[in-house]
Parts: C-alpha cells; sequence; structure tokens
C-alpha cells in the first residue's frame, strides 16, 4: 500500500485541503511577530480583485455609532481613538487604536452567521471591526465582551446578491491574539498568543491541522506548499515567520535609520508580507479566485506606528499614532490613497479634515464588484 495511506494524518490533511478547495472568496494573510524585547508587530497583506479604493481615517474619541443594523442595532460611542484603513469607503477593513489595539477583517469563505433571536440586537459586518477598535485596549478585553454576544453579527449583502463572508483577527500590544469566525451559525473563538497566522479557508481549526502535518514532513528544511491557496500562505507564513529574527540583525543594521530595532523590526515583518503576496496582475485559468496583493500593512502596536505600503503606486509610507489628535471632538481627517495618490516618509501633514464615510448598512447592496471579495 502507498505509504501516504498508511499516515492517518496525510490523509486527514488531504480531506482538508479538498474541502479547502476555494470558492470565489479566497486570498490575504495575517501574521503576527513578537520579538525578545517584547515588540509586537502585525504584517498583514490585501489581496483583491481590483483597485479597492481604499483611504485612511483618523476618527477620535468620543465619537457616537451604532451597527448599522436596522431598527434592532447596537450602539456606543467610541472609547478609543483609531486609525483605520477603508474597503470602498463603506466599512473598516483594518486598523490599529491608539492603545495598539490592532484589527484586521479577512475572507472566510465558510462564514455562517446564522438568524440572530428574535428581539436580539445587530451588528453590520462593516462596523464589526470599527467596534473592536472603538471599545477596547486588548484582545482579552474584547474577547470577554464579544463572549457574551450582546449583539449578532450579520453580513452585508453584495452586488451580486452574495453575502460577504468574513472573520475577525485582533492583537494587542501584549502580543495576545484571537481570531472570531462564526461556523453554523455559532461564534468560534481562537483565543491565545500561539495564533500567530492567519489566512482564509478552511475554518481555523482545519488550518491549525494542516500546519501539523507539514511540521511533520519537515517544513522548510525540506519543502513546503507553494501555491497561492489560503491553506499553503498559512504554511509558509508559519515557517517564514518563525525564522524572521527576534533581535538586532547585524548585518543588515548599518542599513537601519539610527541603527535602530525599532525601524529594523517592521522592514523585517514588510519583508515577509511581500514575500507571500500575490504579483500585481496575476491570472491564472486554474485559479481564478486568487488575486493580486494590492497593499499591505505593517502596524507596529509597541510603538504605535502603521507602515502602509501600496503595491498599485511607488509608495510606502507610515503614520504614527502618537502624532494624531485623537481627542473627543477632534476633526475626523483623511488620507487620500484612492486614485494613485503617494506618499513618502511621515504622511502625517498630508492629511486633511473630511466628513467621515457612511457605513454600509444591512439594507444596502455594495459595490458589484465587491463579490470578488478577496480580503
Amino acid at each position: 500500500m502507498n505509504s501516504f495511506y498508511r499516515n492517518p494524518l496525510a490523509v486527514l490533511v488531504a480531506a482538508l485541503l479538498v474541502s479547502a478547495s476555494p470558492g470565489p472568496t479566497e486570498a490575504c494573510t495575517r501574521a503576527l511577530y513578537v520579538a525578545k524585547d517584547g515588540t509586537v508587530i502585525v504584517g498583514r497583506s490585501m489581496d483583491w480583485g481590483e483597485d479597492m479604493h481604499s483611504n485612511m481615517w483618523v476618527l477620535p474619541r468620543g465619537m457616537k455609532r451604532d451597527g448599522r443594523g436596522g431598527k434592532n442595532t447596537v450602539s456606543w460611542e467610541s472609547k478609543y481613538g483609531s486609525l483605520i484603513v477603508s474597503a470602498y469607503d463603506i466599512g473598516t477593513a483594518e486598523g490599529m487604536n491608539e492603545k495598539g489595539l490592532v484589527v484586521n477583517e479577512l475572507a472566510l469563505a465558510e462564514s455562517d452567521y446564522g438568524k440572530p433571536p428574535e428581539g436580539s440586537k445587530v451588528i453590520s459586518l462593516s462596523t464589526w471591526p470599527q467596534y473592536v477598535l472603538d471599545n477596547f485596549e486588548t484582545v482579552a478585553e474584547a474577547v470577554a465582551n464579544l463572549r457574551k454576544e450582546n449583539f449578532r453579527v450579520q453580513t452585508v449583502v453584495l452586488g451580486t446578491g452574495r453575502p460577504a463572508n468574513m472573520h475577525l483577527v485582533i492583537s494587542d500590544a501584549t502580543g495576545d491574539s484571537a481570531i472570531f469566525e462564526y461556523v453554523g451559525g455559532k461564534l468560534v473563538i481562537h483565543h491565545g498568543k500561539p495564533y500567530r497566522v492567519v489566512t482564509n479557508s478552511p475554518t481555523f481549526d482545519k488550518q491549525l491541522a494542516i500546519m501539523e502535518y507539514w511540521k511533520d514532513a519537515g517544513g522548510i528544511s525540506k519543502s513546503l506548499p507553494g501555491t497561492s491557496r489560503a491553506a499553503d500562505r498559512f504554511v509558509r507564513t508559519s515557517f517564514l515567520l518563525d525564522i524572521l529574527p527576534r533581535v538586532v540583525s547585524p548585518t543588515y543594521i548599518s542599513g537601519t535609520p539610527e541603527k535602530s530595532f525599532k525601524f529594523q523590526a517592521p522592514m523585517a515583518v514588510l519583508s515577509l508580507m511581500r514575500s507571500v503576496g500575490t504579483p500585481l496582475g496575476f491570472a491564472n485559468e486554474e485559479q481564478p479566485w486568487v488575486s493580486s496583493t494590492i497593499w499591505r500593512t505593517v502596524s507596529d502596536s509597541t510603538n504605535r506606528v502603521v507602515i502602509f505600503d501600496s503595491a498599485l503606486t511607488p509608495a510606502t509610507f507610515w503614520v504614527k499614532l502618537d502624532e494624531l489628535d485623537l481627542r473627543p471632538g477632534a476633526p475626523v481627517k483623511k488620507l487620500q490613497l484612492a486614485g494613485g495618490k503617494t506618499y513618502s516618509g511621515n504622511a502625517l501633514s498630508q492629511f486633511v479634515e473630511a466628513k467621515l464615510f457612511t457605513f454600509q448598512d444591512l439594507s444596502d447592496v455594495a459595490p458589484a464588484k465587491l463579490s470578488l471579495i478577496h480580503i
């Protein structure tokens, strides 16, 4: 008998990979890096089927918001200010708040939010990430609150009539991490510092099983899966994250600003995210679900700095949250990214006062291209 069939783990992984055969929603990678000195940095790639017309927004404390979920929606006032990146200016795709809490929303085809119980509070998927940024300093706080299910998340409708399916990934300045998935109508939470890499399908528990198979297979010392499938990116990113230096790399420090680890560490994470991205314009008839990486972010929770790296323009810039005016009553500000705008270095001076976009309501229909949702 073939040795493959004598290996129960290999058979399990094969079954998981078949079950993870992607539909029209696939792509994006999140990696959580923790250095030996405690520096915590999150890298994220955004892979999408077209220009997402993203912009960057500064949202101060004290803003009144609702969950855009109809008559039974949840409402709140923001406790923390945040810096966010929007998707089509209809929702928060990701962001970091002033306490270093980072939120990333990624696609998960298996998401099933279920029907909320009669009379229960509801929040739209478009505002779910912002609710977390507005209200919590740590992952533990967010987990304790969301576990109570004081409201139910409901998905928005895409231009083709299909629902958007996402899972929410958060981390904080201590290196804690959590993934929130709705599976079979029930909220599933994976909480713990070991959960450093997240991609898309299959659900996170199955991703972990696939990872165990590759560990047994020898990992990077022998071979790594090389496709753009979510399961392959999960494994590849995990191994590459493990070999990133956790201290100053003396070979390259002479070329780093101020010869400082606080600059070298985020650039190491950015190099990782670049290495696991999909080239711009990628097209493969056998993998129509795979989209190009259109931008990347590196969010330094320790120093509260966000680096934005565009694949559509020659632009890499950063924003320091400690330099933002996040006091209650401060103006909302916008950094225009859509339309090919380019920036370099510290982009603080390029933000302008602007009216905040309207988060998508559950009754609204998103732009048609969102049917290609590849977060």
